[in-house]
């Protein structure tokens, strides 16, 4: 079967700046892959190159069998395009602004009367469709501008960071949106700031650092790249966190980390026959008051602070950061 995305040796130069470092990526026909990696990895300058608004410098790379150079007109007519910030028109109805993306797309009235009703149907939109799109919330707007990248029934949506500024009931519902289109059976490729987000939606994971692929796999087989589980306790006074740490210091584990916003304290721990009877002890012994404690895998925040040396953090709003990002 053709890979929706094939990228070899992949190279992209802004000035000094190299944004892809010979990147090798493959995404497979009904996967969500998400593209992660810290500000200026190259996620956005990636997106940007397989929706044909960039011209790689070197390398191949093939949407759903597609060359981006030699047949960008064949690329577009199989992808749709939903990029960090809303393209909405707030003057008009959210019917108004699907049917205009379908007219565009070159569909006569009656096809693009049936696309934005499809549409809204699936993103849940159509109670609120004959509302102007300027009294939408700001996650309906998501959604407005998530359907006008669908009217075109794309092979291959691309979502760059689209839950960015969003409340978390809004990027849930966000979410949902989205599962509904894979569940339909469109292939997604989603760059986020947001390891929760890659956790939830993605079939697949592909971490980028300086432009070069530096991890890949399901959310579970990174996670367990990463090593060791974690325990993670929660002390019942604020003044416990100290030795809480000091205690599990001497479990011959990882140096505990302190988060004194929650009172809790995680240490990675070394394998063993029994860590969290362990940990229990040490922390009775030093005459700690714990509310709760536990013994869990990775989180995907913590394999890429494993795999990177650096946690995620927000995109900066910089246009140095966009042209590398």
């Amino acid at each position: 079967m053709t890979p929706t995305i094939e990228a070899t040796g992949l190279r992209k130069r802004f000035g000094k700046t190299v944004a892809l470092d010979g990147l090798d990526l493959v995404a497979e026909p009904g996967q969500v892959l998400a593209v992660l990696g810290p500000n200026g990895a190259g996620k956005t300058t990636f997106v940007r190159t397989v929706a044909t608004l960039l011209r790689p410098d070197a390398g191949e790379l093939r949407v759903a069998g597609h060359d981006v150079r030699r047949q960008p007109g064949a690329v577009r007519r199989v992808i749709g395009l939903a990029g960090q910030y809303a393209a909405v028109e707030p003057a008009m109805t959210g019917r108004e602004n699907l049917r205009l993306v379908a007219r565009l797309f070159g569909q006569d009235r009656r096809a693009a009367r049936a696309s934005s009703d499809r549409v809204l149907e699936l993103l849940g939109l159509t109670g609120a469709a004959d509302r102007l799109a300027r009294t939408y919330s700001g996650g309906m707007r998501r959604k407005l501008d998530l359907g006008a990248s669908l009217v075109g029934s794309p092979r291959l949506l691309l979502l760059d960071e689209p839950t960015t500024g969003l409340d978390p009931r809004s990027r849930i519902e966000l979410w949902d949106a989205i599962g509904a289109l894979v569940g339909a059976g469109t292939d997604v490729l989603l760059t986020t700031q947001y390891l929760d987000e890659a956790d939830h939606l993605a079939s697949r994971v592909v971490i980028i650092d300086h432009g070069r692929v530096v991890a890949a796999g399901t959310p579970s087989e990174l996670k367990q790249r990463a090593g060791r589980n974690v325990i993670e306790v929660h002390t019942r006074d604020r003044a416990d966190l100290a030795r809480a740490a000091a205690g599990l210091a001497g479990l011959d584990h990882d140096q505990p980390q302190i988060e004194e916003a929650t009172r809790r304290v995680r240490v990675a721990v070394a394998a063993g026959t029994d860590p969290l009877r362990d940990a229990l002890s040490a922390l009775d012994a030093a005459g700690v008051a714990v509310e709760d404690i536990s013994l869990r895998p990775p989180t995907l925040d913590e394999v890429f602070l494993a795999l990177t040396g650096q946690p995620l953090e927000p995109a900066a709003d910089t246009a140095a950061g966009h042209a590398a990002a």
